[in-house]
């Protein structure tokens, strides 16, 4: 097979993935049942406190799933994603989740209150990561009403998007959607760049309560 031949086929099999009408990034299907802490081909995603990463692969409801509790603690695992999704083709982030415990009067806007059940971030890394990337957080909220965006008063890289809000829908599994590509414009003022991570995370420490939630899959999908 000749050079050529060889990068036609490179290139058409790129295009063919980039064409996608689903980009699945994690259903946990491939995860051992009953696997407890960091899941495989993720990673921990944070360098400060103690994370407890009480997280285990399980069977709910028919689906295997992520159920990760805390315990005023903060804990976050990430999965590179860098070439694997294209906004502008795929720019919907759909997941499912269920929450089970709100950490006690919790609230994104409030710095010494800033915990969440249930966390999913999409990022855009930018040297150096810890002050300049670019992150989105879709976040089951406490107390901020449903539609709130507010940038994070503990962590000056973070913009939150309260997607649920409240106890109303505490046990139910929900599927949501949002328009990545959309929410980018809306906070940052120009059409995104590719993600390069998505990051799930769970925290109770600045209330001093307890947190569970769980996340079904999650994925990126033509509009």
């Amino acid at each position: 097979m000749t050079r050529f031949v060889v990068a036609a086929l490179v290139m058409t099999l790129t295009a063919v993935a980039w064409a996608a009408d689903v980009v699945t990034i994690e259903d946990w299907k491939t995860q051992k049942l009953g696997s407890n802490g960091i899941p495989e081909g993720w990673l921990g995603g944070q360098t400060w406190g103690l994370p407890q990463h009480d997280m285990t692969i399980e069977e709910n409801e028919g689906h295997r799933v992520l159920h990760l509790k805390s315990k005023i603690e903060s804990s976050t695992i990430r999965k590179e994603i860098k070439g694997k999704v294209n906004l502008k083709e795929t720019p919907i982030l759909e997941w499912t989740w269920k929450a089970v415990v709100l950490p006690t009067n919790a609230d994104c806007r409030k710095k010494t209150a800033d915990d969440q059940a249930a966390q999913l971030y999409v990022v855009w890394p930018r040297f150096p990561e810890a002050v300049r990337s670019q992150i989105i957080g879709y976040i089951w909220d406490t107390t901020a009403p449903a539609g709130t965006i507010v940038k994070s008063e503990k962590t000056g890289t973070v913009t939150y998007v309260v997607v649920r809000s409240g106890p109303a829908d505490l046990g139910k599994w929900l599927t949501q959607r949002r328009n990545v590509a959309d929410d980018y414009r809306r906070i940052y003022g120009s059409p995104p760049e590719n993600p390069g991570i998505i990051s799930i995370a769970i925290d109770s420490d600045d209330t001093s309560s307890s947190a569970e939630s769980f996340f079904g899959p999650i994925l990126f999908r033509k509009p």
